[in-house]
């Protein structure tokens, strides 16, 4: 998961006393935030988890995002269940609490518990479809999680909702009643589970009942041992990050461009293009005596003369090239080296004669 500052909207209505999830609907909610905030942390360190309640006399913001859960228990401990959710309003204080968050890198999101009616004015699906849109231009995603007969009543306009925000990383993840536990069932739901699922996300569809097909991950199904599913998960995580820190050429290996030998365009400049080869290929080897052998691509069973006259031929060629973007006239280079050439062997012509005229002077005269 990525670096995230998420607020966690609790449902504390009078709704919350039910027992259709074990223990309670709010002890079940209690136990979904340490699942959420623990996997949240886990995978990223530097992410923040913050807590609120939606209703009571009005909606209360319990702690800042914070990565400390003890301060997050603490707070969920004083919690209260008393009178009815507004939704809007709570939405609005947790957007206005990721605002003012610290790390302006991490992405902002925020996840409610519904399992309750939304009887409020300000909680009708026009007033949510306008949130929806204001949360989705403050870059605000958001996860809702229904559940209990009067909370997944609400699916219609909470996927409204969904919609408005943008329902590709934004999911809607209802859970019918069940045996089993309600932080369980969220731990292999698109909200902390990224694999490759069949699960409802922005449609609103069930979770809970086998909604999770597939093999999962290392055919492990996440709905048999979601804890296992998320730790496999995070393992493979890890062992990548740390193969791609220990090999950091495997994704990206730096390239030696060698220029082509082929003639220059008229324009001037050289026509050949060059060949990026792999660094690999390109690095000194040592032979028996220490000295370095320069590995050529295409070299193989050259001899070193033979290797030595195409670097030669390579070092002219890329001379000629430089000569050229700069202007130079190659033809007067070629007289040049003509002309350097005769010296030379007139050099060596005088040298020649004033060695066999010193050879005369030594021999004695008969």
């Amino acid at each position: 998961m990525p670096l995230e500052s998420c607020m966690l909207i609790l449902d504390n209505s009078e709704y919350m006393r039910n027992g259709d999830y074990p223990p309670t609907r709010f002890q079940a909610q209690a136990e979904a935030v340490q699942t959420v905030f623990t996997a949240k942390t886990d995978s990223n360190p530097e992410s923040a988890v913050g807590l609120m309640s939606m209703a009571g006399n009005s909606p209360s913001l319990l702690v800042t995002p914070t990565n400390d859960l003890g301060k997050l228990l603490s707070s969920l401990s004083k919690v209260n269940i008393s009178g009815i959710s507004s939704l809007s309003t709570s939405i609005s204080i947790a957007q206005l609490s990721l605002k003012h968050r610290e790390n302006k890198n991490q992405r902002q999101r925020i996840v409610v518990f519904i399992g309750s009616p939304l009887s409020q004015e300000a909680d009708s699906k026009e007033n949510l479809v306008k949130l929806g849109k204001k949360l989705r231009k403050n870059n605000v995603l958001i996860d809702v999680i229904t559940f209990g007969d009067e909370g997944r009543e609400n699916d219609e306009k909470l996927n409204a909702l969904i919609e408005a925000v943008g329902g590709d990383e934004s999911h809607l993840v209802s859970i019918p009643p069940g045996p089993r536990f309600l932080s369980d069932v969220i731990l292999s739901s698109p909200i902390l589970f990224d694999g490759d699922t069949n699960a409802a996300g922005g449609s609103g569809g069930d979770v809970g009942g086998g909604g999770f097909g597939g093999d999962g991950v290392d055919g492990i199904d996440p709905n048999m041992d979601p804890e296992l599913a998320m730790a496999i998960r995070m393992s493979l995580q890890e062992a990548q990050e740390a193969a791609a820190r220990a090999n950091p050429q495997a994704e990206a290996q730096p390239a030696t461009i060698v220029p082509a030998n082929e003639p220059s365009s008229p324009s001037g400049e050289p026509s050949g293009s060059a060949t990026l080869l792999p660094s690999a290929l390109t690095q000194p080897l040592s032979n028996a005596n220490d000295q370095d052998i320069p590995m050529v691509p295409g070299d193989a069973g050259l001899s070193v003369e033979q290797q030595g006259d195409e670097e030669e031929d390579e070092d002219e060629e890329l001379r000629k090239a430089m000569a050229l973007s700069r202007g130079d006239d190659v033809e007067m280079l070629d007289e040049d080296e003509d002309e350097d050439d005769e010296a030379a062997i007139a050099r060596a012509i005088a040298m020649s004669l004033e060695e066999a005229k010193e050879e005369d002077d030594k021999e004695p005269k008969s």
